[in-house]
């Protein structure tokens, strides 16, 4: 029989005839329970907080986007967009021109990305789920879609055909802009906002959404020449086989090929940095909520010395006896662990059923059940527990056994 195992289990479910170690004992248990139902509601919270931030980046990027290693444009040829066209792995493509541009309204400026875009890119990216207004571009129209945040920026409203924005990009190879040559040294359009996107608060005056002539006719560009191309994947698409493939498209020219975590590394790396800097902060308040339980077993052994002599006489070794507090300390971080965990479940299943915290009067605060946050939290408190437990155990001394 496994006597250190029900010896344990009896000391930690079984009143002690000192009212002072049931308290103790009954506050270490409850700081187990609170501190691992904290945990996992803060990870399970900071999940959720991810997915929402990440969300924007999933329509807004493409699954692959392909660059020059150096400069700002590279080649890409009818005949190379035949041979991309022709890979299973991809389902569209689309050439992009991208190039800072000055923007002009009615006495009004903001510096932005014009990006040109063909007419696949509605396939590449769903961009009615940007829209916030109106209507997708038509080529060959002068039209742009806008952000909010430009639109708040210049004043300007949609299809307003009587004011039309001025775009200017400095035209190539001309040298130093002087006041003498200001009039030539910009190639100038003028455009109508046909639609307004809405994606988040950096992206929104970043961004004006052109027709991919339009653009190259302002930066003055060969026809043969992008600045990227953006690439929708099959579902089933394996990434490296399919980069492998594109690298072998696009050889003789220095390329750097991103996916969509790539594409937003540094927004990654903050999420990360944040998602690790808040586990280990609740983690700390884990481990002083811990300096209970050693408490209380420390507590446990002093009251309980005649049972340790009497066990002592009766054959119990001391690293037996060591080992009944050990499991005992261990079966309190366990269930303790357990219970909180069972708790924050509820209570994130409840704010994801029927919401009861809002961000705003409308947005409710975004919450995620992930498996993982439930291992990482048990893990936690388990070894945390662990070690506790197998510092208060030691403290019985061989002196209490005689």
């Amino acid at each position: 029989m496994n006597y250190p195992f029900y010896i344990a289990k009896r000391y930690l479910f079984s009143k002690s005839s000192n009212n002072a170690i049931n308290v103790i004992t009954i506050i270490a248990a409850t700081g187990v329970v609170v501190g691992a139902f904290a945990l996992f509601i803060v990870l399970s919270a900071f999940s959720g907080l991810k997915d929402f931030s990440l969300q924007f980046t999933n329509v807004f990027d493409s699954d692959l986007k392909v660059m020059p290693a150096t400069g700002k444009t590279l080649e890409f040829s009818e005949t190379l967009s035949e041979k991309l066209a022709a890979l299973e792995e991809i389902s569209f493509h689309s050439k992009i021109i991208e190039e800072r541009a000055f923007i002009q309204y009615k006495g009004k400026n903001h510096i932005a990305y014009i990006k040109g875009v063909d007419a696949n890119y509605i396939r590449v990216i769903p961009v009615d789920s940007l829209l916030y207004l109106s209507e997708w571009m038509e080529p060959g129209m002068n039209e742009v879609v806008i952000g909010t945040g430009t639109s708040q920026k210049l004043s300007v409203g949609i299809n307003d055909y009587g004011n039309p924005m001025e775009i200017y990009v400095p035209r190539p190879g001309q040298g130093q802009i002087t006041e003498l040559n200001i009039s030539s040294a910009f190639n100038k359009k003028q455009v109508v906002a046909s639609g307004m996107y809405e994606v988040n608060e950096d992206v929104n005056s970043k961004y004006i959404f052109s027709d991919f002539e339009l653009a190259r006719s302002l930066l003055s560009l060969d026809s043969n020449l992008v600045s990227s191309v953006e690439i929708k994947l099959n579902p089933l698409s394996d990434e490296d086989v399919v980069r492998e493939k594109i690298e072998t498209v696009f050889s003789g020219q220095d390329i750097v090929i991103k996916n969509r975590i790539q594409q937003n590394d540094a927004l990654y790396k903050m999420l990360n940095t944040e998602n690790i800097a808040v586990y280990l902060i609740f983690t700390l308040v884990l481990i002083i909520a811990l300096f209970n339980v050693i408490g209380s077993i420390i507590m446990m052994i002093l009251d309980k010395r005649r049972n340790i002599k009497t066990l002592y006489n009766l054959g119990a070794t001391l690293p037996a006896i060591r080992r009944i507090f050990f499991l005992q300390g261990s079966l309190m971080t366990a269930l303790g662990g357990i219970l909180g965990i069972s708790l924050g479940l509820i209570l994130v299943w409840i704010q994801i059923r029927s919401p009861f915290v809002y961000i705003t009067s409308t947005l409710p605060y975004p919450v995620k059940l992930n498996p993982i946050n439930i291992l990482v939290v048990f893990i936690t408190i388990t070894a945390l527990g662990l070690l506790a437990s197998k510092i208060a155990s030691s403290r019985v001394k061989g002196r209490l056994l005689h």
